[in-house]
């Protein structure tokens, strides 16, 4: 099973990586409800932080994520599976279908750790590359802005001269202005 398709499958929920119980069931090629049943049969091996059950708020937050039809779907709330709870459904359905996918599921589940763990080198240099470009830009924008800033109110201190001479200038001539309008 490709990698990639396992790994778009793995969910963040209450801080543990976990998988849902019909992606699960769909890889193992069993129906979800075969699937909890066995689990159903044998819970002493799955405890609540091997697998637990979806709140109605976590599922429906999750299901927002999901494209689907409003049609069909769930009736029941899923239960999740962590990397562990996945280790122990492999000794539930012992199948070469099941074995198989089990091993793809851990590799995943590895894939994920050591991407969380450590990112690739070229993508982190690129993103300081990019953040030290920014910062740069934007301690540029800042230093024309003060400068504009600066020039502006030397600019506007000379217009506020300017309008003062004016109004002095206009009151010393206190003449008759002509009537404006209509006689009647």
């Amino acid at each position: 099973m490709e990698l990639l398709i396992i790994q778009n499958k793995i969910y963040e929920i209450r801080g543990q990586k976990v998988m849902l119980d019909f992606d699960l069931a769909e890889m193992y090629q069993v129906k979800t409800k075969v699937l909890n049943q066995s689990v159903k049969r044998n819970i002493q091996r799955f405890p609540s932080d091997f697998m637990f059950q979806l709140s109605k708020e976590e599922w429906e937050n999750l299901m927002s994520q999901f494209v689907t039809s409003s049609w069909g779907g769930t009736r029941k709330l899923p239960h999740v599976f962590t990397e562990q709870g996945i280790a122990m459904l492999s000794g539930l359905l012992n199948s070469e279908v099941a074995i198989a996918v089990n091993i793809s599921i851990m590799r995943a589940f590895v894939a994920v750790r050591q991407l969380i763990l450590n990112p690739p080198a070229s993508q982190v240099a690129e993103l300081e590359k990019r953040m030290q470009k920014l910062q740069e830009y934007v301690e540029d924008v800042f230093a024309d802005y003060n400068d504009i800033n600066e020039e502006t109110r030397i600019q506007l201190e000379l217009i506020n001269e300017a309008l003062a001479e004016l109004q002095v200038k206009n009151r010393g001539s206190n003449r008759e202005r002509p009537v404006i309008g209509f006689k009647i």
